[in-house]
């Protein structure tokens, strides 16, 4: 076949010129217009020279619709001007008709691939029949332009790319996955969504798929282009395609998606609803999806290191004299402003107080919208008497293929892997006893920087005989900022039991007292009692 931006033999008629004949023996061609230099489809009759084509289409308010396994409809605005007569702007429809299937679909990717390159001001101006509307794909609605622009930017890099790789855990498991269940992809058409550097359309490949399509809109798209054809045997079953998964059009309907579209807490960075978006756009009916469900777990946990710790940090606004200037005024809101972090770091299990809980993500029925706002009802029974400081949270997703079922778990205590755990530290703990119930509900709000807003409410119930006539002892609640956590990724402090927790001065971050002080193991810093009155709990 010829070079995919090059379409000999191909017939073409303007649909909008009912007795024009169909030209027959035709080129289609894509390059740059030397007008305009813009992205232009120029097809050029038999024995024309091709600087001089029978029709040039601008592609920046071109869209083209598929009319039949070789057949396509590509319809765009022209306008007509006349001296003294005001410009008419109107629809027109040429009908392009391709030799075989497989020039087909090649057409149809060299026409999404020429067509990501436009930044055009055309899209949406009236046309005398109708408009030709630019299509804001749902991501470009949803998400700022700043966000998005950093976002394509951290993953366009191979370093990141490169840490990705090097999780194990993540990496094994899915390879796993794929080639454990190869009657899943032998022969099958695949499509992974934000394919990054592209190994997951290798793995495919490995596994017998018949063809992959490599989704991906970084930059990121070349260097999996680079990869692929380095390796030929598996290269020559995929194509790239750089752009959004709302955006761009594949040539076929897909047998199988797969995808790592997990962020901390699983939902952080919003990259779920593009592979939900993926699977209603591609998908077959019946097709899997690689991973099928999420999971996001929950437990209370109690951790009087890390409260401290983050107690701790305020300390420098209660200065009443630094350099002549009382800080204490900031203190409140630089104290509330650190307990607004979500802490991201490897914990020792043994610090939940209770059974974890679930709430689970079906992303082969569930809808899109569904991820814009996720309420989670929250019911425990504390397994000891102690303190609550927060909600500790971690994932798993199910890989559910026809051979083996296989997790991808980030739990606390299992290998670590590049998504740790997720904690949301209340700045008022609670106190509990063994149990008594913990109610409370874990809210997470959507935004347009691509992550969530979490709104946690927790609640120490009435305890003991006669609690089923009380309500509630206490209540203590904090909003925190997903896309902003606190990355404590240090050595996780050795499990110490809740009641010496109780018991012990706790270090400061920031020591600050004498040498003796140190060599006895006092705490130069502040005390559990000390935080429990800055906090209004004595």
């Amino acid at each position: 076949m010829a070079s995919p931006d090059l379409f000999p033999n191909v017939a073409f008629s303007d649909v909008s010129a009912s007795a024009a004949p169909a030209a027959e023996g035709a080129t289609a061609a894509f390059g740059v217009s030397a007008a305009t230099g813009g992205p232009r489809l120029s097809l050029v009759k038999a024995g024309e020279p091709e600087v001089e084509p029978t029709v040039e289409i601008d592609l920046s308010d071109a869209q083209i619709f598929k009319l039949g396994a070789s057949e396509w409809l590509c319809v765009y605005g022209e306008s007509e001007a006349k001296a003294g007569v005001e410009e008419k702007s109107f629809s027109r429809a040429i009908k392009v008709v391709l030799r075989t299937e497989a020039e087909s679909k090649a057409f149809s990717l060299a026409f999404q691939r020429w067509k990501q390159q436009v930044i055009s001001g055309k899209a949406g101006e009236p046309l005398e029949n109708g408009s030709i509307i630019a299509s804001r794909s749902k991501f470009d609605t949803k998400i700022e332009a700043s966000s998005a622009k950093m976002y394509f930017h951290y993953y366009g890099q191979l370093l990141h790319q490169q840490n990705m790789l090097q999780d194990f855990v993540r990496t094994g498991t899915y390879y796993a996955a794929v080639m454990e269940n190869r009657s899943d992809f032998e022969g099958r058409v695949v499509v992974d969504v934000g394919a990054g550097s592209g190994i997951l359309s290798l793995f495919a490949a490995q596994a017998g798929a018949r063809h992959v399509y490599a989704v991906e809109a970084s930059e990121m798209a070349e260097h999996a282009q680079r990869l692929i054809s380095g390796n030929p045997s598996l290269g020559q079953r995929i194509t790239v395609i750089k752009g959004k998964v709302e955006e761009v059009e594949l040539p076929e309907k897909a047998d199988i998606l797969i995808s790592e579209p997990m962020g901390t807490l699983l939902v952080n960075e919003r990259m779920l609803e593009s592979y939900v978006i993926a699977r209603d756009r591609f998908l077959a009916p019946d097709g899997k999806m690689f991973p099928t469900t999420g999971r996001i777990h929950m437990a209370p946990f109690s951790d009087e290191y890390l409260y401290v710790e983050m107690a701790n940090k305020a300390l420098f606004w209660q200065q009443h004299n630094f350099f002549g200037v009382d800080l204490t005024p900031l203190h409140g809101s630089a104290f509330q402003g650190y307990f607004s972090q979500p802490v991201v770091d490897a914990f020792d299990p043994r610090l939940l107080i209770s059974p974890p809980t679930y709430h689970t993500l079906d992303f082969t029925s569930m809808k899109e919208e569904e991820l814009y706002e996720i309420d989670i009802p929250l019911s425990f029974v504390a397994s000891v008497g102690t303190r609550v400081h927060g909600l500790a949270c971690w994932f798993d997703v199910l890989f559910n293929g026809s051979t083996v079922q296989r997790w991808l778990t980030t739990a606390p205590g299992s290998p670590t892997t590049q998504w740790y755990q997720l904690r949301c530290v209340l700045s008022q703990p609670l106190y509990v006893m063994a149990g008594q119930e913990i109610t409370g509900r874990l809210h997470l709000v959507a935004h347009s920087a691509q992550s969530y807003t979490i709104y946690l409410t927790m609640s120490a119930k009435m305890w003991g005989v006669g609690a089923e006539q009380g309500g509630i002892l206490q209540t203590s609640t904090g909003k925190l900022e997903l896309k902003e956590p606190y990355y404590r990724l240090s050595q996780p402090q050795s499990y110490m039991p809740q009641d010496q927790q109780q018991q012990q001065q706790l270090p400061s971050l920031q020591p600050q007292g004498s040498e003796q002080q140190m060599q006895e193991g006092l705490s130069p810093g502040i005390t559990i009692d000390q935080v429990d009155q800055e906090c209004g709990l004595h």
